[in-house]
């Protein structure tokens, strides 16, 4: 269930009252003391004697809304016909359909689409499978999997409750990047499984998002399709955060004047996105970086059983540090968090290197409110959209796919990763950026694009690539 607290929302309710002077205003008055915020009043019929109005409401909680259809309830000659939630009504149905991009309009189209003309087009593709990439919606398509357990804030709510993420995700995609992505929810949680399942529908697709898988299941079953697959996988849960929280440390670092290969960073949280975020900045060069978990900083002197611990205990802590979080912290130029809410105090940032830089990117409640480590912070990133600095996977994964499908790559490698990373820190300009603006806004239409060319370019130049960047359409129709 998501915290009553976590996400403000519109409810429409419609209303019918008297027709008299000074009833709507009674009616605001009562909202407003409830703790709502009307957005939107539209009339949906009039009488000599009566009005219908569809009230459309903001408020913060469910305990808010209903506390506001409990004083409109309350007033006299006013009745509620209905009280509908803004959010569920864009989700009747679902988010996605599938239009065809050619009309069957005649008997002829049917035979070009269908049988008998599709069967030329079945056998060539038979003959030489590359081509499905030019005859097949492969050529443009991402799976967009999950089993549902580690969804969102939510946890394990099964793969029912995560489809409307996964539809969600897929929106971004077409919308963000122009990519057909398609929501599969799998009802297994054996890792086994889900790989078996993937391998067996890869060929209708171009790449695979695999999205809100618990760790360390999501770790083996993302490093066995890399593996066995010809086409994409990235787990964006990892990844996708790692990049931008990437990104947004290279700009934080130029507005401190660091550079990245002299500095020093605590990482709270070992999980998928703490694992994937270590290993992005040990990849970017950063001097030292120190997994730390609720039980203290991962160090070579304890034993794991969680073989990614034991790899973060390896080839992290250059210095071997023990103890807590605020032990550790001391002298440090960047604290991530991916952890938990509230552990993170001002006293912790004041003991950090000069210019301390904080990325608190638990959510909802991150580990420090922004507003209490701006005072000691010199910049302060998060994962909300109420604060400035959001670091969002909605900037990676959309160019980091289109890049990959653009060249038809077989994988997205690490150097695809870090290229991806400084293009979206490369739109925000030096004369642009301050202690508020490290990351692009989501809709800056420059970012898809540089994220895509610089992830097709790195492609390329790693080998990964099945054709060059920039190989136009036609081109291929002259070579079929």
């Amino acid at each position: 269930m998501i915290p009553p607290t976590a996400i403000g929302f519109s409810i429409v309710m419609r209303i019918e009252m008297p027709n008299t002077p000074g009833a709507f205003g009674i009616l605001a008055n009562a909202i407003g003391d409830a703790g709502g915020v009307i957005v939107a009043v539209d009339m949906h019929s009039v009488t000599r004697s009566g009005v219908i109005r569809d009230v459309t409401v903001n408020v913060s909680s469910d305990i808010i809304a209903a506390e506001v259809r409990r004083c409109v309830e309350e007033l006299d000659n006013a009745r509620v016909i209905f009280v509908s939630d803004a959010t569920f009504l864009a989700h009747l149905g679902g988010k996605v359909t599938i239009e065809p991009k050619f009309p069957v309009k005649t008997r002829q189209d049917l035979s070009t689409v269908y049988t008998p003309g599709v069967a030329r087009v079945s056998m060539a593709i038979a003959a030489d499978p590359t081509k499905a990439f030019q005859l097949s919606i492969k050529r443009n398509t991402v799976a967009v999997v999950s089993d549902g357990t580690a969804v969102l804030g939510l946890g394990d709510i099964g793969p029912l409750g995560a489809l409307p993420v996964m539809e969600g995700k897929a929106i971004l995609f077409k919308q963000f990047a122009g990519i057909d992505a398609f929501p599969i929810c799998l009802d297994t949680t054996d890792a086994d499984e889900i790989v078996a399942t993937i391998q067996h529908i890869a060929p209708a697709f171009g790449g695979i998002n695999l999205e809100d898988i618990s760790a360390p299941r999501c770790f083996a079953i993302e490093e066995r399709l890399v593996d066995s697959l010809d086409i994409p996988v990235m787990h964006d849960d990892q990844h996708g955060t790692a990049v931008v929280i990437l990104a947004a440390l290279i700009n934080a670092a130029r507005g401190v004047g660091k550079r990245l290969n002299w500095m020093h960073s605590i990482v709270a949280g070992s999980g998928a996105a703490g694992t994937a975020t270590i290993k992005m900045l040990l990849d970017a060069g950063l001097r030292d970086v120190i997994a730390v978990d609720r039980h203290g900083a991962l160090n070579r002197d304890d034993r794991y059983e969680d073989s990614h611990w034991r790899w973060l205990a390896e080839h992290t802590n250059r210095e071997n540090r023990r103890g807590e979080l605020a032990e550790v912290l001391r002298g440090a130029d960047v604290f991530i968090g991916v952890s938990a809410p509230g552990i993170l105090q001002p006293a912790h940032i004041r003991t950090m290197a000069r210019d301390p830089i904080v990325f608190a990117m638990a959510n909802p409640t991150p580990e420090i409110m922004p507003d209490v480590a701006a005072p000691v912070a010199a910049v302060v990133a998060t994962g909300r959209s109420d604060f400035p600095n959001q670091v969002n996977n909605l900037l990676a994964f959309p160019g980091i796919f289109r890049g990959a499908l653009d060249v038809r790559a077989r994988r997205i490698t690490e150097r695809m990763k870090l290229a991806a990373a400084y293009a979206i820190a490369s739109i925000v300009g030096d004369e642009e950026r301050n202690a508020e603006y490290i990351v692009p806004s989501v809709f800056d239409h420059r970012v898809v694009d540089a994220v895509a060319k610089a992830v097709a370019s790195a492609a390329v130049e790693e080998g990964v690539a099945r054709r060059a960047t920039g190989k136009m359409e036609g081109e291929e129709q002259r070579a079929l």
